[in-house]
C-alpha cells in the first residue's frame, strides 16, 4: 500500500511537471468562442433593427397624436366660444327688437305719438 500511495505522489509530480511543459505551448483551441456564428449575429442585427424601428414608429404616432389631439381641444375652445358669442346676439336681437325700446325711439328721438283715436275704414 506504501509502495503504491508513492507512486502516486511521484506520478502526481510528474503530471505537474508535464502540467507546466503543456501549458508553456500554445494552446490548439482558444480557451473561449470570440466569434459567434455568422447567421446568429445578422439575425440578431435585424432583430435590432427592426425593433429600433418599430420604436421609432411608436414615438412618431404618438408625437401625431398628441398634436392632433391639441389642435382638436383648440378648435372645440373656438367652437365654444363661437357660439358664447352667437347666444350673446340673440340675446342683443331680442332686446333690439323690444316693442317697448321701439316705442321709446319712435316718442324721444322722432317725435311720434301713440294716437289717441283710432279709426278703420272699411270697403264694401
Amino acid at each position: 500500500m506504501l509502495a503504491r500511495q508513492e507512486e502516486e505522489h511521484v506520478e502526481e509530480i510528474l503530471s505537474v511537471e508535464e502540467e507546466n511543459r503543456r501549458l508553456r505551448q500554445a494552446p490548439k483551441e482558444p480557451l473561449f468562442k470570440t466569434v459567434l456564428d455568422t447567421s446568429t449575429r445578422s439575425h440578431c442585427q435585424i432583430l435590432f433593427l427592426t425593433m429600433a424601428v418599430l420604436a421609432m414608429l411608436v414615438t412618431v404616432g404618438s408625437g401625431v397624436s398628441a398634436s392632433r389631439g391639441y389642435a382638436l381641444v383648440a378648435v372645440q375652445q373656438k367652437a365654444d366660444a363661437l357660439e358664447q358669442e352667437n347666444e350673446r346676439l340673440k340675446i342683443d336681437i331680442a332686446k333690439l327688437k323690444s316693442p317697448e325700446r321701439i316705442k321709446n325711439i319712435a316718442k324721444d328721438q322722432l317725435g311720434m305719438e301713440v294716437p289717441k283715436h283710432t279709426y278703420f275704414s272699411q270697403e264694401k
